[in-house]
């Protein structure tokens, strides 16, 4: 421990600035492009395209359906699937027509001008909220980040701030000591800031409002980062100058793409979002203008407007719908908007990269918090003042979620249309005279021809993604050449058609669970490649293998031909285990690497900013300790004892008559232990961080350390 140097202050002076509630059903002010410019002629083009070609695109697809079911009338369960079919078309039609614009806009973008690199004159904040992370990976990232800021020339504007909201007591300690060694080697380089909040309020929407209440005067800007986040120096410096460039910018967002990972699944994700992700992302930059979105992690914000716009309010009613605001980043962004700042992406700018979670286990985990957060947003499409744009990605995230029990419907009411027409006597005649009977009828070939079209549809923005590639000689020789390229578009879709049918079960679980008052609560993500254990795998997914054996049994009872129409959804459903086993499969992944396959050009060539970060992750590895117990560590340790008490802050003001039930039972579990190791196995999680958060506590388990009398172990009751 000798080796962290001197202890100086773990946080700067504070810089208050008032961050007042918000009300999402009042507001008197004008509308944002009244305080903004007004939206210019080449947003308004991207939006009449995208929402025309929309409306006409699934105008088209809902008109050919209708066509297909009224060879008899449409009757019974048709009308149903009509509707059904028309929302989840008219849903892709949208992503389809955004990929069109965004393939458009590729070709101007390659003209954009680049900002003149100049010195700054602002102060920004590299913000990272942490919770429960591993410190090596972090700490690493902000150090490769902080250098290549440094070699940029403009690493005086520029400060680190680490915000933990960490409720492991050994995860803590470790945090400090990665902290001091980080602030030890950026010494020079660039100032380290670190603080731990006594209190996750408001999970990570709580943890960036509190930084910016009691911190933000400090600062001009935020840049945002997640844990998992890297953004090379120039990348960060052009975001700090852009700022000061366009006074009226609130939020500008990064295009972060995945790197790093060698899983199956993680590899899909690389390859999709290295591909087809800037097309995608492009089109929606494009027609949302300044009126955009904010993704929570490598994006610059004016701190000035997050403190004006962004004191999020508690939504009304109980868990699942109601408390804090979990995916606050779309409510941030609509905020902002509303109060006359832009919003927008910057899709040209690189240098910004994530990491996807390592397996389908690891991305339903996380999507379960996502999707809480989406459905929460519901009311939100009705708030008061917000851009009409805000609200679209508001029913956007919505139905990214709906759209998994929507296909779900949609697939049931087609196989039930097809049991009725099998097993069902029809009902010839209405109870209305007619002289003509009513029976669901099909017209066969118009069904192909629409199954033809809304393939094209879903897959024509994974086609203009791949010949954007191609188009581009230095990004097509680095993602393996062009045979590589198209031999992984099929691989990715293939894998991915495979999946898709597991993510709708596992989806359409996630929204009947919120839908009847469960909450999702807060877990830490996994991050790390390495393989789930079979016997895992098939506990999350036996129920998966049973639905796709009954409806295959269900179809194959009423034709061969169904069977062979739902075979699609079915293989993926039979086969959930193994194909969930093997998307955390490193081995897999590796091996298609070998093959070229999958491949993105940051694996070729890697960024600067990826080789240091992983590096320093060695060397932060093989140099700070590893410790098994936390608070054992800082009561045998009297060097992590004033470390860690050094790092402590006041913690808040509690209500009087409401005390913190855990400091109260740690110290009467201290009092009545005959050792520390008594004391440490009677102590509860929650205790053992009250512990840390109390000197007092500390110095009580430190005393019984050094006591020499044993102590009874029955303690009578009025002791």
């Amino acid at each position: 421990m000798g080796s962290l140097g001197g202890f100086i202050p773990s946080v700067p002076p504070e810089s208050r600035i008032p961050m007042p509630v918000q009300s999402f059903w009042r507001w008197d002010g004008p509308r944002p492009s009244v305080v903004d410019r007004r939206t210019d002629a080449r947003t308004l083009l991207a939006r009449i395209a995208v929402f025309g070609g929309a409306i006409a695109l699934s105008a088209f697809g809902i008109g050919e359906m209708v066509g297909v079911v009224k060879a008899g009338g449409i009757v019974g369960l048709e009308w149903p699937l009509v509707v059904l079919f028309g929302v989840t078309f008219s849903w892709i039609a949208l992503s389809a027509a955004s990929g069109v614009v965004g393939f458009i806009a590729g070709i101007a973008e390659r003209r954009t001008p680049r900002p003149v690199p100049r010195p700054l004159k602002s102060r920004t904040a590299l913000v990272m909220p942490v919770y429960n992370e591993s410190p090596a990976r972090t700490v690493s990232a902000l150090e490769a980040m902080a250098h290549s800021v440094a070699a940029t020339g403009q690493g005086a504007h520029f400060e680190i701030f680490i915000l933990s909201d960490t409720t492991d007591s050994t995860a803590w300690i470790e945090e400090e000591v990665a902290f001091m060694r980080l602030r030890h080697r950026l010494a020079g380089v660039m100032q380290v800031w670190y603080r731990r909040r006594h209190k996750n309020t408001a999970r990570k929407a709580g943890n960036v409002g509190d930084f910016v209440t009691r911190w933000g005067g400090r600062y001009d800007h935020m840049l945002v980062l997640d844990a998992d986040s890297l953004m090379e120096g120039e990348t960060i410096v052009t975001l700090a100058q852009m700022m000061e460039d366009d006074p009226r910018a609130g939020i500008i967002q990064t295009l972060p793409l995945i790197v790093n990972r060698n899983t199956l699944f993680a590899r899909l994700q690389q390859f999709a979002g290295r591909i087809y992700g800037p097309l995608i992302a492009r089109g929606l930059a494009t027609w949302t203008g300044r009126d955009g979105n904010y993704w929570g992690h490598n994006a610059i914000i004016r701190s000035r407007a997050f403190a004006e716009a962004c004191g999020l309010p508690d939504l009304k009613g109980r868990k699942p719908f109601g408390g804090h605001v979990m995916s606050h980043d779309f409510v941030e962004a609509a905020l902002i908007r509303r109060s006359g700042w832009a919003v927008y992406m910057v899709t040209w700018l690189g240098g910004s990269y994530e990491e996807s979670p390592p397996s389908l286990l690891d991305v339903a985990s996380r999507d379960r918090r996502w999707a809480q957060g989406n459905i929460q947003h519901t009311p939100l499409v009705f708030a008061r003042g917000i851009a009409w744009p805000s609200r679209i990605h508001f029913a956007t995230g919505i139905m990214s979620y709906l759209a998994s029990p929507i296909w779900l419907m949609l697939l049931l009411t087609g196989l039930a249309l097809a049991l009725q027409a099998r097993f069902i006597r029809p009902e010839y005649f209405s109870k209305d005279f007619s002289l003509f009977p009513a029976w669901p009828r099909f017209d066969s070939e118009r069904a192909l021809q629409l199954f033809v079209i809304t393939m094209g549809v879903l897959m024509l923005p994974k086609v203009l993604g791949t010949i954007e590639t191609l188009m581009r000689p230095e990004i097509r020789r680095k993602a393996g050449g062009g045979l590589a390229i198209v031999g992984s578009l099929f691989v990715e879709t293939l894998l991915s058609a495979m999946v898709a049918p597991v993510m709708m079960l596992i989806q359409s679980r996630h929204v009947i669970e919120i839908l009847s008052g469960r909450d999702s609560g807060w877990k830490t993500q996994r991050r790390d490649d390495g393989g789930i254990a079979v016997s895992e795998v098939f506990r999350h997914h036996w129920q998966h293998i049973a639905i796709g054996l009954v409806m295959g049994l269900a179809a194959y009872a009423i034709s061969p031909a169904i069977l062979a129409w739902m075979a699609p959804t079915l293989v993926g459903l039979v086969l959930a285990v193994p194909i969930s086993w093997a998307s955390g499969s490193m081995e897999l992944g590796l091996t298609l690497r070998r093959a070229r396959l999958l491949l993105i050009p940051e694996e070729t060539e890697t960024p600067a900013v990826i080789s240091a970060a992983a590096a320093r992750e060695a060397e932060a590895v093989a140099e700070l300790p590893e410790v098994e117990d936390g608070l054992t560590l800082v009561v045998s340790d009297r060097r992590m004892r004033e470390l860690h008490e050094h790092l402590l802050l006041p913690p808040p003001l509690r209500e009087r008559g409401k005390p913190d039930l855990d400091p109260v039972m740690a110290e009467a579990k201290i009092r009545e232990a005959v050792s520390v190791e008594e004391a440490l196995r009677w102590l509860t999680p929650k205790e053992r961080m009250a512990v840390l958060t109390d000197p007092i506590l500390l110095t009580h388990l430190e005393r019984l350390r050094d006591a020499a009398d044993i102590r009874p172990t029955v303690v009578s009751a009025g002791e």
